[in-house]
């Protein structure tokens, strides 16, 4: 496969390569394709995510939230943050 750069594209390879961050400008496109990888999964699974929370609303599996029931989801939700935390440090 051939990939042909933009000028500003290879500049910025180049520059990477000349800083030790890259050998090749084949490693870059590999970190390149690496992240827009990791992006995609990142994409489907909030599309996945966002699909299910409209079967959800369909369904009519939700809660209302008032001012003061948010505030204490809040607080129930740092609670939970700061036990698994405390769970998760050696």
């Amino acid at each position: 496969m051939r990939v042909d750069f933009t000028p500003g594209q290879r500049e910025f390879v180049q520059r990477a390569i000349a800083s030790g961050r890259f050998r090749r400008e084949e490693d870059a496109v590999q970190e390149a394709l690496a992240l827009w990888e990791e992006r995609e999964r990142a994409r489907i699974e909030i599309l996945a995510a966002l699909d299910e929370a409209e079967t959800d609303l369909s369904a009519g599996r939700y809660r209302d939230y008032s001012k003061e029931s948010s505030s204490q989801l809040a607080r129930d939700l740092k609670a939970e943050a700061r036990t698994l935390r405390h769970h998760e440090q050696p």
